[in-house]
């Protein structure tokens, strides 16, 4: 590659790094590096339902595991995050929501000045093309595509009956004025193709002559003067090499890979590096701390009709006319995301916002370790607490960079988390009961009639959940001793060194993480431009 002395260094090309390194590049004052541990792509990455085989394929994914706890019926818990230039954008379910005006909020006034939600909601409009909404609300012409869920089906009709029912109104725009109620998901899919940030951000700026762009690049670790850090060695292969950074370097290799990074470089907890024979070069308590996520628990229902799930339309010749489909229209099963409905309401009515999440799926899965198709028509609702008060941690084990950190959750250790749960999963179940649904459901599988206590719910929550695959907060922002950077996403007490990826948020956001992480790449390099114009 020549030269290795950039202005800027970006390390990780997911749903912020690929954002960053197409910013910073834009003017063309700028040399900039983008290293991703990853290939630059797969040849299913752009199919939607794609997500399905991302879900555990090493080829593209960490393919992390938690450790078991005492809170996950002593299970390891997949944590699958993107490995291969877009990130988890190019692997996830496609699901955009921007989440409350209320997390932005609480971020300003956790002290964090230019994050409320009138500051970022500019940011959201740039980068979105969203034909949908109030235009006050939304953007039209950015880089990223969104659409609408297409398609149809007299259960979606069902289940939009049934909400109403219960007294969840239907929300034309939950990226918009208010979240609460049922809705058509917006989705990173245009014209049946994913929209990654690869996609959307990096292709259009491939031909820079001032961008490299390094795949299969592993970070050992930062390369610190004092307190500055100057560049950074990596290694290709069996190739060790050293990238300079004359401006800053930032890291965006997300809420597992950042803290590591970090930790391996001397800077975190004195203790946890301390035990690894690190050399502490800059004591930061708050690296690898605060780790957020979703718990999911997953209710399954036999369905009485035929032929409304993909269980039915998607298997055997149904399958190969799906495949058919897809290839001349870039329609059907393929061009889905993970729910194409979704729902956000209160557990309790004097909640000034939503603090529950259901994800409506139109087919049962035979185990969600298996990944496939049950042999039964189902349906599926997987709930979420939004705004989960748990935090667990990740640190790394061992000195050596290709070693997995440990990953602890703490799920449920909060008891508002526990008492979240449980009511999800009761609204959820009003859901189904409505008579909208007697056309539609059968017995409940999951987690079957005879579970009914608090106790019994939570037991089978320990069970059988599984995360969102939202993991945040490792590398928190703020103002107090547990900050890891500042409101500008500089790294506290280091300088040339900023982060910008989930790890920064002090809180998780109510409903899906791409979306925002996209919003804090742009106003990263906002930051980082106005600083170095």
């Amino acid at each position: 590659m020549g030269d290795q002395s950039y202005d800027f260094v970006v390390v990780g090309g997911g749903s912020a790094g690929c954002v960053l390194a197409n910013r910073l590049s834009e003017s063309g004052r700028h040399r900039v590096l983008l290293l991703e541990a990853g290939p630059r792509y797969h040849p299913l990455e752009r199919v939607p339902i794609s997500y399905s085989q991302f879900i555990d394929n090493p080829a593209v994914n960490w393919c992390f595991m938690s450790k078991p706890e005492e809170s996950t019926g002593g299970r390891p818990i997949p944590v699958p995050r993107g490995r291969l230039l877009g990130g988890s954008s190019a692997i996830n379910g496609l699901v955009f929501v921007r989440g409350q005006a209320l997390d932005y909020d609480s971020w300003a006034q956790m002290g964090n000045r230019g994050w409320s939600y009138d500051d970022v909601l500019p940011i959201f409009k740039r980068l979105e093309s969203y034909d949908g909404g109030d235009g006050e609300l939304r953007g039209r012409s950015g880089p990223l595509r969104l659409t609408e869920a297409y398609d149809r089906s007299p259960l979606y009709d069902a289940w939009f009956a049934a909400a109403e029912e219960v007294g969840l109104k239907r929300n034309p725009d939950y990226n918009g004025a208010s979240q609460e109620g049922i809705c058509r998901t917006q989705t990173t899919i245009h014209n049946g193709w994913r929209m990654s940030t690869s996609r959307c951000y990096i292709d259009p700026a491939r031909r820079r002559a001032n961008l490299d762009i390094q795949c299969d690049a592993h970070v050992e670790s930062l390369l610190l003067k004092e307190k500055r850090c100057t560049g950074l060695r990596y290694r290709v292969g069996n190739e060790s090499r050293e990238a300079q950074a004359r401006c800053e370097i930032v890291l965006c290799a997300g809420s597992i890979n950042s803290p590591q990074i970090l930790e391996l470089s001397g800077i975190g907890r004195p203790e946890v590096l301390g035990a690894q024979g690190i050399e502490v070069r800059h004591a930061l308590d708050g690296v690898g701390e605060n780790l957020r996520d979703h718990y999911v628990p997953r209710l399954r229902w036999d369905i009485t009709q035929r032929g409304v799930t993909f269980n039915d339309r998607a298997r055997g010749l149904g399958l190969a006319w799906q495949i058919l489909r897809y290839a001349l229209t870039r329609r059907g099963f393929l061009a889905l995301p993970s729910s194409p409905i979704l729902a956000f309401l209160r557990t309790r009515p004097e909640l000034e916002a939503p603090d529950v999440q259901l994800h409506f799926i139109p087919f049962a899965i035979e185990h969600i370790k298996k990944r496939k198709l049950a042999p039964e028509a189902g349906m599926t609702i997987a709930m979420c607490q939004l705004r989960p008060e748990s935090k667990g941690s990740i640190h790394i084990t061992d000195p050596q960079p290709m070693t997995a950190p440990e990953i602890r959750f703490n799920f449920l250790s909060a008891a508002l988390d526990r008492e979240t749960l449980v009511a999800g999963v009761r609204a959820a179940r009003r859901l189904v009961e409505a008579k909208a649904m007697d056309a539609f459901r059968g017995r409940e599988i999951n987690p079957g009639s005879k579970v009914q206590s608090d106790e019994e719910i939570l037991d089978y929550i320990r069970g059988n959940a599984q995360t969102a695959y939202h993991p945040v907060g490792t590398c928190k922002m703020g103002t107090d001793e547990m900050a890891v950077v500042d409101p500008e996403l500089k790294v506290c007490g280091i300088e040339g060194l900023r982060i910008a990826d989930g790890s920064i948020m002090p809180t998780l956001m109510s409903g899906n993480t791409n979306g925002p992480i996209i919003m804090i790449g742009e106003k990263a390099s906002d930051m980082m431009l106005e600083a170095w114009r």
